[in-house]
């Protein structure tokens, strides 16, 4: 992915240990303005966050972005409110399709702004079982001590 022009916000650094990610797709993300301005301060959370999608299009649910201080006392949002994705039509249909597959589901893997647009990536993802979760940490201290055996000689 090309890394010029973005900043990213927040992750969700749990899915990776939680799922096994079969692939990932980037959207768009409709925001009203005090929640852009909180996005740009990263004040937002992916750790419960899901995407779910009903007629055709897709809602980003969970994903808590704080509201801001200094905003209008006119404007109050709820800071977990479900959030239009934007995605092309053959896209969503795709995603469907796999997700009426056993077991799969989509989830938020990062928040980021992109030449100056909010972006959410997106990971199509199973879950993992405890037995699938104890080998992958197994396989990782493995990796650190041979890397730190082979960096000792």
């Amino acid at each position: 992915m090309n890394t010029e022009g973005i900043k990213i916000v927040c992750q969700n650094r749990k899915a990776r240990h939680q799922y096994h990610i079969e692939n990932t797709v980037e959207a768009g993300l409709v925001l009203l303005g005090p929640e852009v301005k909180s996005l740009r301060e990263a004040r937002a959370s992916l750790s419960d966050g899901y995407v779910g999608l009903r007629y055709g299009e897709a809602w980003l649910h969970n994903v808590h972005i704080s509201p801001y201080p200094y905003a209008a006392n006119s404007v109050k949002l709820d800071p977990t409110r479900a959030r239009k994705l934007l995605l092309s039509r053959r896209e969503i249909r795709k995603l469907t399709g796999k997700i009426q597959e056993r077991g799969y589901t989509l989830i938020p893997l990062r928040i980021y702004f992109k030449n100056g647009k909010a972006k959410v990536e997106l990971a199509l993802a199973k879950g993992k079982k405890l037995y699938d979760k104890r080998e992958t940490m197994r396989r990782k201290t493995l990796e650190r001590e041979f890397q730190k055996d082979y960096k000792i000689r």
